[in-house]
């Protein structure tokens, strides 16, 4: 049975504490110029405090939207909570929120290991989730904790991430706020996953006296195998060949032609990177959507925050399609059309 299947609220938490990218050039005057500043898009970031858990930052998206909305919580059917960072090895993360929230024992939990390409991924599954096995409604919760992996010395990565957790809410029935959800594109390179990772602290490599030690990569980064680590150049490259051809699947598995989207709300990577797919597509500025100037790269969030940011800015209204698309760690990527 074909339902419309929506996301009928989206809801999203920023830490307090606000890092400036022009308080890094201070600090850094023979690293950081104005020039890297623009490349990236991003002015300012906001960071999570080192003891809190990423997944509280989800947890007060979730009531934020709850608040929001006054939606009776006791009708959500499932949870699905998408981040990298989760609370224990067993039991999932999603779980734990269940109780914290206090939703019904009937509701289904599910927990998704992905970065930026999480929120498509998880998407599909809530959308999947209403489709085949006949429930109503799903909340979709992201966290991004990222700051916490990055070397305070590398100033490639901490320029450009940000924290952030989002709450959506995929529905049957009522108001069709954000979109109905269309036909989804998903790839993985897996052969690529050491791209972007943080090696040490599971079962492939356990955490040693080793793990914290620093590092620098080739362009004089530096990190440790606890931390975070990005080929920053293959990163780039993968965007550039990658994303063009994504849209363009996405456009021929929801039956569109480019001129029929009226706004692309892309994984805000960074500046640089997503102007280089609009000019390839040749199209207008007006067109892609770019949130990351106070916000940095906040990995599964970037999506949830533009749509949420976009339609308060009038840019979304009845009868918009939005292409929403995410690629990153993974290697992975996943795109859809939203029609308001």
């Amino acid at each position: 049975m074909d339902r419309n299947i929506h996301i009928s609220a989206i809801s999203y938490y920023l830490p307090a504490y606000v890092e400036r990218n022009i308080d890094l050039q201070a600090e850094y005057p023979h690293k950081v110029n104005a020039d890297i500043i623009e490349k990236l898009g991003v002015k300012e970031r906001h960071i999570i405090p080192k003891d809190l858990k990423a997944s509280h930052i989800a947890l007060l998206a979730a009531q934020q939207l709850l608040e929001e909305t006054g939606f009776d919580k006791s009708k959500i059917d499932a949870i699905i909570y998408c981040s990298e960072h989760h609370d224990y090895v067993t039991p999932p993360t999603s779980c734990v929120l269940h109780g914290e929230l206090g939703l019904s024992k009937h509701a289904g939990t599910f927990d998704l290991t992905h970065g930026c390409s999480g929120y498509l991924y998880g998407l599909a599954l809530a959308k999947s989730l209403v489709s085949s096995m006949g429930m109503e409604n799903v909340l979709f919760l992201t966290a991004s904790a990222t700051t916490k992996y990055i070397d305070p010395a590398n100033l490639s990565l901490r320029l450009l991430f940000g924290d952030a957790g989002s709450a959506s809410l995929i529905s049957a029935s009522g108001e069709n706020t954000f979109g109905t959800i269309g036909n989804f594109v998903v790839g993985t390179d897996g052969a690529s996953f050491r791209k972007i990772i943080i090696r040490d602290g599971r079962e492939a490599y356990p955490l040693t006296e080793t793990s914290f030690e620093e590092k620098t990569d080739q362009f004089k980064n530096v990190y440790t195998e606890r931390g975070l680590y990005m080929d920053g150049q293959g990163i780039l490259l993968f965007i550039l060949k990658r994303v063009p051809q994504l849209i363009e699947e996405t456009l021929a598995k929801n039956n569109l032609a480019l001129e029929d989207i009226d706004l692309f709300v892309l994984h805000q990577a960074n500046y640089f990177a997503l102007e280089y797919v609009r000019k390839k597509l040749k199209l207008d500025e007006g067109k892609f959507f770019y949130d990351m100037e106070k916000l940095g790269n906040t990995v599964q969030a970037t999506v949830p925050i533009g749509l949420k940011d976009a339609m308060a800015k009038g840019l979304i209204r009845p009868g918009s399609k939005v292409l929403i698309a995410g690629f990153g760690t993974g290697l992975s990527w996943g795109a859809t059309v939203l029609t308001f």
